[in-house]
């Protein structure tokens, strides 16, 4: 029961470590997606989603089905182009005088037919026209093989009706064809009798989804000639003839209600020819110009005005800021401060960008080399401009710092933060770097990305204010090796680290580090043996002596500040993980944090449940505390159901 219990307990932390990566927005959406699916599968008993187990492709029919099924929605089957033709031809809302009148209509089938994607086919059933020439062969409609008697001639040509017949008002034209509708319907119940089966539901559309107006292109102009007539030709020029609607040749069907003249051709008018940008050369000779005369008059509207006027490309803007910072380099450092204050004003006019001017100083420092043997103070002068960007908020410090790291071209990055703290103060600095998020040990050379080395050379420049962290780091072991007492370790922290350092993750992870291996020394316990010898009995007690000493000043620093404990758990799993988790250290230093009321029990549980990766040996730590912190939980769900009864 314990081995399954024990299992369980794992199980239920793996699954919960799974549900925090999942939520993890830095993880890919892939992996995510993943873990998600795993954890909805246990929730689910194991039992896959239906979309799992049905998920392959469906015929049309079972489309259908499920459509019908779902929905309640009847997806038919595709029209053939004959079924298609036959509807088009018979359909209630086509004009009797219009419909069968084939030759009025100039094959209207072969219309249909001569456009794209429209044909009609020959096989059997499909209607034929008269002039296509495999009438003779396929004669099966009764509309055209001699047994449609029962379908009254075709009624006089409307062309010969005059042109009143085309005058009738909207009200009467409706009744018209109202009246067609019902006899259309009439005749197609006696001539279903004779028809195929395959015919006889063609047509039929319910009087409420269709329109009594006729359709626009059936109105015939009354401009149209209804006969095929020769054209005469005439003398008069094309401008003078009256416009008239031109007739199809014989075979080919006429446009109806279509305009045959083409819309006139509009001719794009000619592209006036620019006046192309200047060349490279003739742009940095402008720029020049303009910034002696810019050292010379102090005018920076004039020189604002001169930049915009140069209508350089964006391709050129870097070197354009190149050559601007390279002319006042040799010159005072008032013509250095008013250069800066010109690639401010033209960010803020919109003609560069940060990008430009990052781009543009990275030129310059790889033309240090040859600006050196001229200007020996280059990256000084650099890390003036530098500076300035920053505190114009041209360029963030994580942006200057991107293309400096593993020590290109050190010490500038160091340079630009010591010209900035002169130009600002060091507060702001602090501040700055720090929501920078910038790795310091990774600005420098890689046989100096060490805390120490990195302290030496931050104290060389006067930057060591940036980490004061680091100071108490290397300091507050030798106070306490100096005067273990509690009130003089309070005391030395309350004069030397800030206030506001005080609820810091890193000061209380220096500070437990430094308690621990203070007791470490005082057990005479080697660092980095991984094979330590158990304590004896008085070593015990000697520990948990020193632990009862220091617990005032743990509890001044750690009392109700969950997330502070919780940094503090880590700093032991780091001492315990450094010296190769020696058997019983760890759960032993739980134990008493416990017991002296230190660490409380939500952040030995919020410890367990956390993810981060930033400290090693989470896992054997788990693995030594695992059985003793089910406990706390299981005694924790105990007192709460005692306190509610």
């Amino acid at each position: 029961t314990n081995i399954f219990l024990s299992l369980s307990s794992l199980m239920d932390q793996y699954f919960g470590r799974m549900r925090s990566l999942m939520n993890n927005k830095e993880l890919p959406a892939r992996i995510r997606f993943l873990l998600q699916d795993t954890v909805e599968l246990r929730e689910n008993n194991w039992v896959p989603r239906k979309a799992f187990i049905d998920n392959g492709p469906k015929t049309i029919n079972q489309i259908r089905q499920d459509a019908v099924k779902d929905l309640g929605v009847f997806i038919p089957a595709p029209m053939s182009q004959g079924m298609r033709m036959d509807f088009f031809l018979e359909s209630p809302f086509m004009p009797n005088r219009m419909k069968l009148d084939r030759e009025t209509l100039g094959g209207l089938a072969d219309m249909f037919g001569q456009m794209p994607g429209s044909g009609i086919g020959t096989g059997p059933g499909v209607i034929q026209d008269r002039y296509s020439p495999t009438m003779g062969r396929h004669r099966t409609n009764p509309l055209f093989n001699g047994h449609g008697g029962h379908i009254a001639p075709p009624p006089q040509s409307q062309f010969d009706m005059g042109p009143k017949s085309f005058v009738k008002s909207n009200q009467v034209q409706n009744q018209h064809f109202l009246n067609q509708n019902q006899n259309h319907l009439a005749q197609q119940q006696v001539q279903s009798k004779d028809m195929p089966p395959r015919f006889s539901k063609k047509g039929q559309l319910n009087a409420d989804e269709i329109s009594l107006r006729p359709a626009q292109s059936f109105l015939l102009n009354k401009n149209q000639v209804p006969k095929l007539q020769p054209q005469i030709p005439t003398m008069m020029p094309p401008s003078a003839q009256p416009p008239r609607t031109q007739t199809p040749p014989l075979g080919q069907p006429p446009q109806l209600g279509l305009k045959t003249n083409p819309p006139p051709i509009q001719e794009k008018p000619q592209k006036t020819n620019k006046k192309p940008p200047p060349a490279k050369e003739e742009l940095l000779k402008m720029t020049e110009a303009i910034m002696t005369e810019y050292f010379n008059t102090k005018n920076l509207t004039e020189a604002v005005s001169g930049v915009r006027e140069m209508r350089a490309p964006k391709h050129f803007l870097p070197e354009m800021l190149s050559k601007i910072i390279v002319c006042s380099l040799d010159r005072p450092d008032e013509d250095k401060e008013h250069a800066s204050t010109l690639i401010h004003t033209l960010r803020t006019e919109g003609l560069i960008t940060g990008e430009n001017f990052m781009q543009g100083f990275l030129n310059v420092l790889d033309q240090c080399p040859k600006i050196e043997l001229d200007v020996p103070l280059v990256k000084s002068y650099l890390a003036q401009f530098a500076a300035r960007a920053i505190i114009a908020e041209l360029v963030s410090v994580a942006e200057l710092a991107h293309p400096l790291e593993n020590g290109t071209h050190f010490p500038l990055f160091l340079l630009c933060l010591q010209q900035t703290a002169k130009l600002k103060d060091r507060e702001w600095l602090t501040d700055l770097f720090q929501q920078s998020k910038v790795n310091m040990q990774k600005m420098l050379p890689e046989i100096d990305q060490n805390k120490d080395r990195m302290l030496e050379i931050l104290e060389g420049k006067g930057l060591s204010f940036l980490f004061p962290l680091l100071k108490l780091e290397k300091e507050l072991l030798k106070q306490i090796k100096a005067d273990p007492s509690p009130q003089s370790i309070y005391k030395w922290i309350k004069d030397n680290i800030s206030p506001k350092l005080h609820t810091d993750k890193g000061f209380v992870n220096i500070l437990m580090t430094s308690f621990l291996q203070y007791i470490s020394q005082e057990l005479c316990v080697a660092e980095g043996d991984e094979q330590l010898a158990a304590p004896s009995k008085e070593q015990l007690e000697q520990e948990k002596q020193l632990l009862l000493a220091f617990k005032p000043v743990m509890q001044k620093f750690l009392h109700d500040h969950t997330e502070l404990q919780v940094s503090a758990l880590y700093a032991l799993q780091v001492h315990c993980n450094a010296n190769g988790f020696p058997k019983g250290m760890l759960l032993r230093y739980f134990v008493n944090f416990y017991d002296m009321e230190i660490i409380e029990e939500e952040a030995f549980l919020a410890w367990k449940e956390d993810i981060t990766q930033e400290f090693p040996g989470k896992g054997k730590a788990l693995f030594q505390v695992n059985q003793w912190l089910t406990w706390l939980e299981t005694a924790e769900e105990e007192e709460s159901e005692d306190d509610a009864d």
